[in-house]
Parts: C-alpha cells; structure tokens; sequence
C-alpha cells in the first residue's frame, strides 16, 4: 500500500459547495426485480430451499431490500422461496403496505406482530401460520435477521438473532429434522451478499442521503457559535423530512451527562469540545473539534491538539482515500490504517471503513488480515475513531463508492446531474485539498476530505502540501 508522505497545513480555504433540495431518486422496477434473482441466486448457492427475512423499524433493512418498505410499529416477516414465491407475514397496521411491496407476494396476517393490547383474534397459531406460508417439509430454511456473528468462538449458523418467539414457532412450523440456520450473510456478507454491491440506480438512489447529511452537517457547522444550544444546532441536522438511521449528534462539552444521547438545553461556551453527527439513508456524515477560533484559546493541556490528534488523524484519512482501489482487500486497508495511525498509541478500535446502504453500518470488509476485496459498486464510509485522553476526538466521516470504467460511464450517461455533482466534489478534493483521489474513488458526499479543526474559523481546514 502506498504512505504518502504528505506534510500538512492549516489555511484559509473555500468551503466545499453543498447542493439543497435535490429531488429523490426512486429504485426502478428492473433494479427490484435484480435484487430478487441476486438473493434466489444466493439461495441457491447455500442450497436454501426458503428464507424467512426477519424485520423491524430498527432492523429492516434486509426485509426492505426486496419489498421496499419497513414495517412501522411492528415486527414482520418474508418468507421467500426457490421458486421465486413471496409470503409477506405482517400484524395490524403493516397489512395495508402488501399491495404496495416491490414485489408480488401473499399476505399472510400476524396479529402477535402488533403493539400491545391491540386486537390478536387469531384461530391459528403463529407455528400453523408459519406452515401455511410454505415452511413444512422444505429441507432447508434459512434465518435472516441483521447480524453474521464473526467471534472466534462462534458458530454462526445456529446463532439467531430473531425474537424468541418467532423463533420457537418456526421450529414448530418445520419439520423434524429440517436443518434452520443463520442466513444473514446472504444479504450482507461483505463478500458476496447481495446487498454489498450496487448497480447504478441503486448508487443514485443513495447519493441522495449522502448528499442530505453532509449539507445539514456543513450547515450546522456554520451555526456553532458560544451562547447558542445544542438543539439550535441540532435543528439543522434535520432535512426535507427525511427520517435519520442514526441518532443525530449535536453535543458541546462532555457529552452523556445524566445519560442523555440527545442535543439539550446546554449552551455552547468558547473552549468546548463539539460532536456533529447526521445520518440518512446512503450515508452519514460526522465532525468533531474544538469551540475556538485558534489554538490560544484552549486550554493549555490540550494547545497542542493540532499536532497530536487533529493532523495524525488527518494523515490516515488521506492514506485511506488514496488508496482506495476496486481489488484491494480488507485488510490491506486495516494494515495501512495501523502504519499510519497506530492503534495502541491512538487508541481506535472499531473497523476503519465499512459498508453502508438503508443502514448506516451495514458490514465491513475492513478487518486484520481479511482477504475480502473491495469491489465496483460499493458504497463505505470513512469511520477512523481515534481517541487521546484528555483531547476533543477528531472526525470528517463521510461516504465514497467504489466505480470502475464501465459503471462510472454508465452513472455519467444516465444520471448527469449526480455525475456533474461528483466531479464538482472531486475538483475540490484534488484541487483544493490537494487530495490525491483515485479515479474509481466518487465523494458522494460533499464534505469528504474537509477538515475544520477550530470550529469558530470557518474560512480554514487542513489541506495537504505535497
């Protein structure tokens, strides 16, 4: 892997251009009907005659993928066959949502689906529903719900992370002896599920979200001022009614106080550590730093922040993006991540990168010694987390997809708009910041590669000087 031996400085700069409302892109008939040979296709390889796709609001992202919608309020099942064949299984207020799925299905009504002491008149049981969708005498039936537990210890096959009752009625439901397993990883195993690859429509579709986050983040970075709240701030994170899949951060000073996860009441007050974090569908945009306009107005224990968090984590974020590349492989991205920014002086931990879709995290390739390549068509977040006792953090995240020759051609044709925004983004990229950002590398968010480190002096950022 390339280290670039860059050497960084702090200058007055234009901020990067953010586009607002832009309309949504909708996922096309052809890009449904794809999504659904990719997950049979994976069904067949696992010799998988049905797959019973758990859901939630917090977790419906894999049912989403195929029907287009989550279920609000409730829990909800697909069941989907070899044969192509879909059985929704849904409770009261998700039952109306059939005949709008993406796909053509059978609705199976299950009221133990529903809020409680809602109507549950039901004269089967939730086994005997479970047969009626297809699930007696079928060999075997995976489980699908929204993780591949990877431990060393683990055996993730027979590890399900479905709420126990659905899980005793379809052990009810099948016959004696059908083997029910862990099938997450058909959807979202980084290396061959079939929601770690993007086709172009789908990377449009997304682009809105990762458009949508960075805006709100750069436009609340150009609200934080001493005297002002946490929820004035946080106010901006909130975009055209679009819903967040994370919770926002909008947080000055030390955060969690009385366990509270949301922006508050407090006043913002010069020399306070800030947290920034928005997250739409397609990608999430994070920043933290200081409440200063220079390095004299902090506390003298931290007055060398610059140097010992903001511009080490700086370093490894540009040996991220410039060497990116469809083909490289996981964990050849975590080596490089430990040269540069080493992890038992800086003190990160979770995975540097990883996949992101309808979830914010949907898996990562990103791992010591993982063989898994990053392929054309996936779309990873920047997610480096370091942390110095004593120091605000430091992050720019923000999402890239992966394209080569064939798909960027095909995003420039068929959608110019996106194409013209992306190539907006990297001119300021390469130009600007004076990143050295691979062809194949699209900022799908605007914000990629900027890094404000004194909150209060919104004209500078971190550039590279080669």
């Amino acid at each position: 892997m390339n280290r670039p031996a860059h050497s960084f400085v702090l200058q007055s700069i234009p901020q990067p251009t953010c586009w607002h409302d832009l309309p949504s892109v909708t996922l096309s008939d052809a890009t449904l009907k794809a999504r659904k040979a990719r997950v049979i296709a994976q069904m067949q390889r696992l010799a998988l005659d049905a797959l019973v796709v758990y859901a939630d609001k917090e977790h419906g992202g894999n049912f989403e993928y195929l029907t287009g919608f989550i279920p609000r309020f409730e829990e909800a099942l697909l069941v989907l066959h070899q044969s192509g064949e879909a059985v929704l299984v849904l409770g009261n207020e998700n039952l109306k949502l059939a005949r709008y799925a993406r796909l053509e299905n059978r609705v199976l009504h299950a009221p133990w689906f529903s809020l409680p002491n809602q109507p549950m008149t039901h004269n089967v049981t939730l086994a005997e529903l479970l047969q009626q969708a297809g699930l007696t005498d079928k060999p075997r039936v995976g489980v699908a719900g929204w993780k591949l537990f990877t431990g060393a210890q683990d055996v993730p096959e027979q590890m399900f992370d479905v709420p126990y009752f659905i899980m005793q009625a379809l052990h009810a439901a099948v016959t004696p002896g059908t083997a029910v397993v862990n099938a997450t990883g058909v959807f979202i195993s980084p290396d061959s599920g079939a929601r770690v690859v993007n086709n172009a429509n789908e990377l449009a579709h997304y682009e809105y979200g990762a458009n949508l986050a960075s805006t709100a983040i750069l436009t609340a970075l150009n609200t934080i001022e001493p005297g002002k709240t946490e929820k004035q701030i946080g106010a901006c994170l909130a975009a055209q009614g679009q819903p967040h899949n994370v919770i926002s951060i909008a947080a000055t000073g030390e955060r969690f106080a009385n366990a509270t996860l949301y922006p508050g009441d407090k006043i913002i007050t010069l020399g306070d550590k800030f947290s920034l974090t928005t997250s739409y569908k397609g990608g999430l945009s994070s920043r933290a730093a200081y409440v200063v306009h220079d390095a004299s107005e902090l506390l003298p224990e931290v007055a060398d922040y610059l140097d010992v968090v903001a511009i080490p984590y700086y370093r490894a974020v540009i040996a991220w993006l410039e060497n990116l590349r469809v083909g490289v492989t996981g964990g050849e991205i975590y080596a490089l991540i430990e040269a540069v920014l080493p992890k038992a002086e800086y003190h990160w931990h979770l995975n540097p990168g990883h996949l992101v879709a309808d979830e914010e995290w949907l898996c990562s390739p990103i791992a010591p010694g993982s063989s898994q390549t990053l392929k054309s068509g996936m779309l990873l977040q920047i997610d480096i987390i370091p942390s110095r006792a004593g120091y605000a953090g430091a992050s720019i995240e923000d999402t890239v997809a992966l394209a080569d020759t064939a798909l960027r051609e095909q995003l420039a044709s068929e959608y110019p708009d996106l194409w013209a925004r992306v190539q907006q983004r990297r001119a300021y990229i390469t130009s600007t910041l004076n990143i050295q950002l691979p062809e194949e590398v699209l900022p799908f968010s605007s914000t990629v590669g900027y890094l404000r480190p004194w909150l209060l002096d919104k004209s500078s950022a971190l550039v590279c000087k080669n």
